[in-house]
């Protein structure tokens, strides 16, 4: 089985403008949010073998809260800030696991969870979580396919 889990950044602090956006650090809810997300996620017993995430703060914070849930590191790739949706995908395949997250932004994440998912999933709200499963165990052929199963959960 492959699987791909898509996170979408928790909600980041806007109050300091004089932050580049790279910098800009989680809010209250996003610090709220993304350890609860991840609790969930780790609670369905699901297991990961890599988590990948934008060099972006925000995302790396998300990220780091995913990590601590399923003890596993997570590594920080700068092509995933701002990616868009293939970017996103080919990062997954090439990582050549058999299940791996990806936490970056939008709008590479809701377009990426919208085409998988058949356009069920509309927007990759922050700190949203879809899963994507294929029985196929070569990441070449299952992305070049539909999955067998997807699930969608939002912090709200």
């Amino acid at each position: 089985m492959t699987t791909l889990v898509l996170v979408r950044h928790a909600k980041s602090d806007w109050g300091d403008v004089s932050l580049d956006d790279h910098d800009r650090p989680l809010n209250e809810r996003g610090m709220r949010d993304a350890p609860r997300m991840a609790a969930e996620l780790a609670a369905t017993g699901l297991r990961l073998d890599a988590i990948l995430s934008s060099t972006a703060l925000r995302a790396a914070t998300t990220a780091d809260f995913f990590g601590a849930a399923f003890g596993v590191n997570v590594e920080r790739d700068e092509r995933l800030y701002g990616a868009p949706a293939p970017t996103l995908l080919r990062a997954a395949v090439e990582r050549d696991v058999p299940a791996v997250m990806v936490v970056a932004h939008d709008p590479g994440m809701s377009i990426l969870a919208g085409q998988l998912s058949g356009r069920g999933i509309s927007h990759m709200a922050t700190c949203a979580v879809a899963t994507f499963q294929w029985t196929e165990e070569d990441w070449n052929v299952a992305s070049a396919l539909d999955p067998d199963d997807w699930t969608w959960k939002t912090p709200r």
